[in-house]
């Protein structure tokens, strides 16, 4: 090839790169569907290896916001929001993920975020979940909504197992199914206050009729998911689940009523971090359901630091909302989370391939948060603060 023909070509891979028509392709570029857990380079590998094998009416269960999922969309953009401040020339050979939340001390900040029904997406369900928990040490929060019974998920966890509460409409039922709970052991209770009033979840809808098969089983409304009547955790409790006439007045209630740590999952507000505080709660969960309640159009890392605020220093606060990668974990550490869930991602893992699956993503985070921690010069979680994040508009 001649001088002139090689400089030629040079010449136009260069309007190549820079044309916008090429970089609009390189970002559609799509990648094989991963057959095996551990190829997978990021947890979102994960979402189109599990949508390939769950049935329609299971995937829009887990897929779907609500109205026209603009939240869940907007939990994703929120960590644009904020850009990292690295310090250098730090030891970072021996990063530390260890936390402490309750006394309790957490190999890692990580934990897995109630999921309702495992069985729709894994035949192994709840029980794969918690032994990918139990062997990557990492705490689990098992939902009301659970297809396997609390006692069955303990024994296989091996160690103290949160729980999430959807309260039953009689108090008699949340008394009941606050005793059981307690029985099995679970030192903590995190009551859902972010869907009371109900919820649009079209999305879901949609994919529900696409569906062939008989779903009035398992998806009787639009609502997706089975009445609670058919959930392990209701049986013998009557008379459905969310009162809508649920006030502050509950939360003192429920306080009397258990000896558990009481948390409030679905707070997004300065407001009600407050009155949670003067409530006596035990801990707060920034979360907007992963954008399936309520269509505000705000993200939880957007919230979270108004929430952590009003909270005060003597109140964990942990949350969870569209988590993906280890520098969006660490942005949530540094606006003063003290624990981050993740939700689709382990589902995606559970659905495609079982336990495995699960622990490939918890691996992958693990690994992607201890790397920017040493990056940013703050090997130890108690290093990650305000001043390791800004926002991007400068005004934090």
């Amino acid at each position: 090839m001649t001088t002139s023909s090689t400089a030629h070509r040079r010449r136009f891979l260069r309007f190549l790169a820079a044309s916008p028509l090429f970089a609009e392709a390189w970002a559609q570029q799509t990648w094989p569907v991963i057959t095996s857990a551990k190829d997978a380079v990021d947890v979102m590998d994960f979402e189109e290896a599990a949508r390939k094998v769950l049935p329609p009416a299971h995937w829009g269960y887990m897929a779907s916001g609500v109205d026209d999922d603009f939240t869940q969309k907007m939990n994703r953009e929120g960590f644009k929001r904020f850009q990292l401040r690295p310090r250098r020339l730090v030891d970072g050979s021996k990063p530390d993920l260890k936390t402490e939340i309750f006394g309790v001390t957490w190999e890692t900040p990580i934990f897995l975020c109630p999921v309702g029904g495992q069985r729709m997406f894994h035949p192994d369900g709840e029980i794969a979940v918690a032994r990918a928990a139990r062997a990557k040490k990492t705490t689990q929060i098992l939902s009301t909504a659970t297809s396997t019974a609390v006692e069955d998920v303990a024994h296989a966890l091996g160690s103290p197992l949160w729980y999430q509460l959807y309260m039953p409409n009689r108090w008699e039922g949340t008394e009941k199914l606050v005793r059981r709970v307690e029985e099995a052991g679970c030192p903590v209770v995190a009551w859902t206050v972010d869907e009371l009033q109900g919820r649009n979840m079209e999305t879901a809808e949609r994919f529900r009729r696409l569906d062939t098969r008989d779903c009035v089983s398992c998806h009787a409304t639009a609502r997706g998911g089975r009445a609670p009547a058919d959930m392990p955790m209701f049986k013998g409790i009557p008379g459905g689940m969310n009162p809508a006439t649920a006030t502050w007045d509950y939360v003192d209630r429920l306080k009397k009523l258990t000896k558990m740590k009481l948390l409030l999952k679905g707070l997004d507000t300065r407001e009600d971090a407050r009155l949670a505080r003067e409530h006596g709660v035990d801990g707060i969960i920034v979360s907007n359901h992963g954008g399936r309640s309520t269509e505000t159009g705000r993200s939880t890392i957007e919230a979270l630091g108004e929430v952590v605020d009003a909270a005060g220093s003597q109140i964990p606060v942990l949350v969870d909302g569209g988590f993906r990668h280890g520098t969006d974990v660490y942005k949530a550490l540094a606006l003063g989370a003290r624990g981050v869930g993740i939700g689709r991602p382990y589902v995606w893992g559970l659905s495609a391939f079982g336990q495995e699956g699960v622990e490939r993503v918890l691996d992958i985070l693990h690994a992607e948060l201890g790397l920017i921690m040493r990056q940013c010069g703050t090997p130890t979680i108690a290093q990650i603060t305000r001043a390791s994040v800004m926002a991007a508009d400068s005004r934090l």
